[in-house]
């Protein structure tokens, strides 16, 4: 198998560091709102990372994680006049419900952030220790200048990435933070915001703080794969690469994998534009399931397009594959007898099978081409479709051609 390594630009062979074991990660949503169809692809995606790796017969340690600490939610709970922990935990229920109709499986930990408050501390404490984090007025900054490799992730240079960064980078220049590209680690209180103890005040973590903290506190210092959508690559992967590997002297991921965007009507998708679509607003008109399978539809590193056009045709490939699953099960249950069954047409039948399946693991072995996996699919239910005209179609065959759809 081979997967498309985002820190070398290229397709590796992917060899865990520990034989038929995977420890994966992928980054989870903030918890104060629905989730939108841009968030539901890494979800999907990485869910069938997982499946199909359990399929090669990996044994998957898989961590996804809530933040329920942050800006938004903190705004979301004053503007409600709720707590942070009753506005996230509604929201994480909701979240279940869209993941759980989407066949998202559930991961092995999905821990909040505010329950790693300890280890994010601990690892804060270590980075200043060893003097690659300061201390101000306004919280504790991780230094970039100290860490010689920050930008491999993305392939910039230092003063690219704080140019690309724009404002946010170079708010606080000279106020509280020695260099543009510094990102925070732990935020001093202001006002009624709630907050944690630590040795540098009350206060709460940082965003990339806290995927780092859990990463080593669920899976260990160094993982086989990391995934999230191309956005994430920075500033938001490339500072839990510098923090994490300036607290272990490790390399974080060995496998960095990043789904692309999702456009709307061939447009960015974003709320100033007023196209952007939360999944519980889609399933009014379309199913999970429909949802789950256009996404799969195209490769998980090319921008899909998404459109009631794109949709209807999702239906339409979805309804293919359960017309001939019905028509199947009906032969089944109507069919007597097998014996005047055409041998040559049988063979043809279980030849299908075994190239749909040789075909299915081979795109899904080439960087997990989803797109050409169910094409693999088509090319068996059109050979059932096939076998079907046979009023006298050899059953077993049959049976077998439903169960490798299937699977």
């Amino acid at each position: 198998m081979k997967l498309y390594n985002t820190m070398t630009k290229s397709k590796e062979d992917f060899v865990p560091l520990e034989d038929g074991k995977v420890r994966m990660y992928a980054c989870g949503p903030t918890v104060y709102n629905y989730f939108h169809i841009g968030n539901a692809r890494p979800f999907v995606t990485f869910d069938t990372v997982r499946r199909y790796l359990e399929y090669k017969g990996y044994e998957i340690i898989f961590c996804q994680n809530f933040t329920d600490i942050d800006d938004r939610i903190i705004q979301r709970a004053e503007e409600e006049g709720v707590s942070i922990e009753e506005l996230s935990n509604r929201f994480i229920e909701e979240y279940f419900v869209d993941a759980d109709r989407l066949c998202v499986l559930r991961p092995t930990f999905q821990p909040r952030a505010t329950e790693a408050i300890k280890e994010i501390i601990d690892m804060i404490q270590i980075l200043f220790d060893k003097e690659v984090a300061y201390e101000n007025d306004d919280g504790v900054y991780f230094d970039v200048s100290r860490y010689g490799d920050y930008g491999k992730l993305s392939h910039y240079k230092l003063d690219e990435l704080v140019a690309g960064a724009g404002e946010r980078n170079v708010k606080g220049v000279g106020e509280f933070k020695k260099n543009p590209g510094d990102f925070v680690l732990w935020k001093k209180k202001k006002g009624n915001e709630p907050s944690w103890s630590s040795p540098w005040g009350e206060g709460r973590p940082g965003w990339h703080i806290e995927c780092s903290a859990m990463i080593r506190k669920y899976l260990g210092d160094t993982i086989d794969i990391h995934g999230g959508g191309q956005d994430l690559i920075f500033p938001h992967h490339e500072n839990e690469i510098a923090q994490s590997e300036c607290t272990s002297g490790k390399t974080l991921a060995r496998y960095w994998m990043h789904n692309a965007f999702v456009n709307i009507d061939n447009e960015k998708m974003s709320k100033s534009a007023g196209n952007f679509f939360m999944i519980r607003d889609i399933v009014q008109k379309y199913s999970y399931q429909t949802i789950r399978f256009f996404i799969l539809s195209g490769h998980y590193r090319m921008p899909i397009n998404f459109s009631a056009e794109q949709l209807d045709a999702a239906v339409n490939g979805l309804d293919r594959i359960k017309t001939a699953l019905q028509n199947i099960d009906f032969r089944v249950k109507s069919t007597a007898s097998q014996a005047n069954a055409d041998d040559r047409k049988t063979e043809d039948l279980y030849s299908a099978i075994d190239d749909a399946k040789a075909d299915f693991e081979k795109s899904m072995d080439d960087d997990l081409n989803t797109a050409d996996a169910i094409t693999s699919i088509f090319q068996l239910v059109r050979a059932v479709n096939a076998a079907l005209i046979d009023p006298i179609a050899d059953v077993n065959a049959l049976k077998a051609a439903a169960a490798r759809i299937v699977e």
